[in-house]
């Protein structure tokens, strides 16, 4: 029996929830450490998603799984928490959500008419507002304060790295020159990977939202920085609508761009420093997206990027 067969059956044999399955599908994609799993029912049929992680994660993924609950509560279209527990003889915790159907926006967006992609994006864009109608728990600290700590970090890891962005002097004084801008932002529950990567699309609709495991409390217009780094290259149209969503079909204010614009130009260098670590051999393909981005934006002399103000809803 292969290994993967065995560790299956020993899933099945410690998990009630699975005995009626018949089939554990590995998933590959994504850059988590935990393992993913789709879970097949008596019929063949995809029913949940099996997430497996090592026993010293378990107190953060119950954390993880009432924030599931959470959004369950606002009628968010995401998986639904089923089961968490432990299994202390293979030293695993786990944790068992409902299966989505449907495909990555990623993989199906491509193949949708630009009225699809505009239409899922709004659709993104009012579940992200559900998402951020969660308020912080009062021990956190504050927004500004964390991230400027943590662009600081970044910022020296950066420039010990080697790499260097095209026009990094521009990038880094117009981050300098706004800064100031986090001061007394909120403290709201952020998915903190929202991007087509994560979104499920089905029948030209948004099925629902996935992985939430790297969840996070801050300023909720810095979820829009993977609309710029991911999303865009492969969907202006969709990129366009989850904006216009969020906003209830209004033009962002000048103070969502300006604080976009700053969040996206932090992210670029902290970008660099994080695939160095996590992806080395993608680094060609991250200073791609990042150089995209710079372009963008005029090397941060606009605020609103290209593919936004270039951009005719004829929808």
């Amino acid at each position: 029996m292969s290994d993967s067969m065995n560790q299956y059956e020993r899933f099945r044999n410690s998990i009630p929830l699975l005995r009626n399955s018949t089939k554990l599908e590995q998933i590959h994609k994504g850059y988590s450490s935990d393992g993913k799993y789709i879970v097949h029912d008596s019929n063949g049929h995809p029913q949940y998603i099996l997430r497996t992680y090592n026993i010293d994660q378990v107190e953060n993924k119950k954390l993880e799984f009432s924030r599931l609950k959470m959004m369950e509560k606002h009628d968010v279209k995401c998986s639904r928490p089923i089961e968490i527990g432990v299994l202390p003889e293979q030293e695993l915790g786990y944790m068992i959500v409902s299966f989505i159907e449907g495909n990555e926006a990623s993989e199906e967006l491509p193949f949708l008419t630009k009225e699809e992609q505009f239409n899922i994006g709004i659709q993104s864009g009012f579940e992200l507002k559900k998402i951020h109608q969660v308020i912080c728990p009062d021990n956190i600290k504050s927004w500004d304060e964390r991230m400027a700590a943590k662009h600081h970090r970044y910022r020296m890891e950066y420039t010990k790295c080697g790499v260097a962005i095209n026009n990094e002097e521009k990038l880094l004084s117009f981050i300098d020159d706004k800064l100031y801008l986090m001061k007394g932002r909120p403290n709201i529950f952020q998915h903190d990977d929202y991007h087509i990567g994560n979104l499920i699309v089905k029948d030209g609709k948004l099925s629902g939202i996935i992985d939430f495991n790297r969840y996070d409390w801050g300023d909720p217009i810095h979820e829009f920085v993977k609309v710029g780094i991911f999303s865009a290259e492969v969907s202006v149209p969709f990129s366009v609508g989850q904006i216009q969503g969020y906003n209830n079909y209004n033009e962002p204010d000048d103070e969502f761009w300006q604080l976009y614009s700053l969040y996206l130009a932090m992210t670029l260098i902290s970008s660099v420093v994080w695939i160095l670590k996590v992806k080395p051999d993608e680094l060609d393909s991250m200073l791609m997206k990042i150089h995209q981005v710079m372009d963008d934006h005029n090397n941060f002399e606009l605020t609103v990027p290209k593919w936004y103000s270039q951009y005719q809803v004829n929808v």
